[in-house]
Parts: C-alpha cells; sequence; structure tokens
C-alpha cells in the first residue's frame, strides 16, 4: 500500500528558503510511539486549508461573491473541482467552465476583496496537536496548495512561523497536488525518508499527493468525504484532529 520504492528526486538537504536544519538521520529512534499506524513516524506534514484552518467555507463563498459579481453561473461542484489544487488547475478548470476570454485577474482580485485583513480560524484540536508533536520531538511541516502570502497571513495570525520546521507552498514546486512533489520535497526538508513522514490531509487530491509520495497518510475529510479509491489511500481516516491527537497518546 505504501511506496517506499517511489524515487527520490531531491537531494536529502533542506531547501535553500528553510531555516537551518540538522542533516536527515534514517535510524535514529523516534522519540514517542504511535499507535494504529504501520511505522512509528519520525515527522509530519500537514496540508493548510480545510485541514489546519477552517478556510475552505471561506473561501467558498468568496467565490461565490465574486461570481455573483461577476454574472456567472459558478456552483457548488465547481468549486469542489478546484479544492486541494494547485492555482495553475484552478485557473484551467475556470477557463474550461467559463471560456478563454473569462477575466481570471478581476474574478481572482473580487476573491481578495471579499478576503480583505480577515484570516481563517484554526481547527479544533490544531494547537493541542502542535503541543503534543512538540512534547515527542516530532518535526513538522507544511505542504500547501496555497501561495505564501496566504500562508504568511495565517502563520501571523495564529503565531505558527516558530512552529514548523518548514513551509512548503505552490510557489515552491513545478508540480501541485495531487503529483507527490509538495510532500517529497517537505520530507526533504524534515530531514526524513517519506516512508518515516505522516501526513495529515483533507481532500482527495492531497491524499493522493502525499500517497504518491509514500507518506503515511491520515485524512479529516472538510468538504469532500472520501471514496473507496482515497480511503485505499490512508491508514486512517478521522473526524477531527482531535482524532490525530488520539493516536499521538501513548
Amino acid at each position: 500500500m505504501y511506496l517506499s520504492q517511489v524515487p527520490y528526486p531531491y537531494p536529502l538537504d533542506p531547501a535553500s528558503r528553510n531555516r537551518h536544519l540538522p542533516p536527515m538521520n534514517s535510524v535514529s529512534k523516534p522519540a514517542a510511539s504511535i499507535l494504529r499506524l504501520p511505522r512509528p513516524p519520525k515527522a509530519v506534514v500537514f496540508d493548510l486549508d480545510g485541514t489546519l484552518i477552517d478556510s475552505e467555507a471561506l473561501v467558498l463563498e468568496a467565490y461565490m461573491a465574486a461570481a455573483d459579481r461577476h454574472g456567472i453561473p459558478f456552483t457548488h461542484e465547481q468549486f469542489l473541482s478546484l479544492v486541494g489544487r494547485h492555482r495553475q488547475h484552478s485557473e484551467m478548470k475556470m477557463r474550461e467552465y467559463f471560456g478563454q476570454a473569462f477575466p481570471l485577474e478581476a474574478f481572482y482580485a473580487t476573491v481578495g476583496e471579499f478576503f480583505g485583513d480577515k484570516a481563517a480560524p484554526l481547527k479544533r484540536g490544531a494547537l493541542e496537536l502542535f503541543d503534543r508533536l512538540e512534547a515527542a520531538r516530532l518535526p513538522f511541516a507544511l505542504a500547501t496548495s496555497s501561495g505564501p502570502g496566504w500562508v504568511n497571513k495565517h502563520f501571523v495570525a495564529h503565531n505558527l512561523a516558530e512552529r514548523f520546521r518548514g513551509v512548503v507552498t505552490r510557489e515552491d514546486v513545478t508540480h501541485g497536488k495531487p503529483h507527490p512533489e509538495p510532500y517529497l520535497k517537505a520530507s526533504t526538508i524534515l530531514g526524513h525518508h517519506p516512508q518515516d513522514v505522516l501526513a495529515i490531509e483533507d481532500s482527495p487530491t492531497g491524499v493522493a499527493s502525499a500517497h504518491a509520495a509514500g507518506l503515511m497518510t491520515i485524512m479529516v475529510p472538510d468538504l469532500i468525504q472520501p471514496d473507496d479509491e482515497t480511503r485505499s489511500r490512508t491508514v486512517h481516516i478521522g473526524q477531527s484532529l482531535e482524532d490525530v491527537l488520539a493516536l499521538l497518546q501513548d
């Protein structure tokens, strides 16, 4: 089920944009055991939107408001086709839905106006999970389809910058989710092989990315429930981050 044979196309050292990190150690014993997983993870990679922050409903509201202003019949199902995907895919889908002449830049500007300075709240259990990982000395990173501005806004709002070992945004990869590159790069930053890293995701697209990279993957669904294929790619389906926290209890 887990792709330990997946090629590892990045040098095993931290990405240059991240702070100085210790070298990879593939044999060190993890500081705390985690039950009901194939292996005790040595690090964790989180998705952001819909996983750590309750943003997807806010984004949906913004898209619907922008669609109304621009007079397009944007549907909930069309929005779900964008969830978890990188910006280029979303732009391709929007042009597919509304034509090549659709004013994408104006549309996204309207979406940005709707957000303003608002930041999405953290998901229930997020801070407690961070505390538990730090107590267990398990480093964690972020792999997101969002841009650095969105990430920085929420890291500042929730005082997260010093807690994460590293960040992979859509601008740090050539191929976004569901391609494995974001999770392979995050594993490199953390200094561990992908099969020793646990991924926490909310969308089928993100689960596909993490699974293809070889990570053990837990899904905590947000707007999209898993189908059988997505379930087969996970080691656990949780209802909230509190469920993930329960897996960390000794």
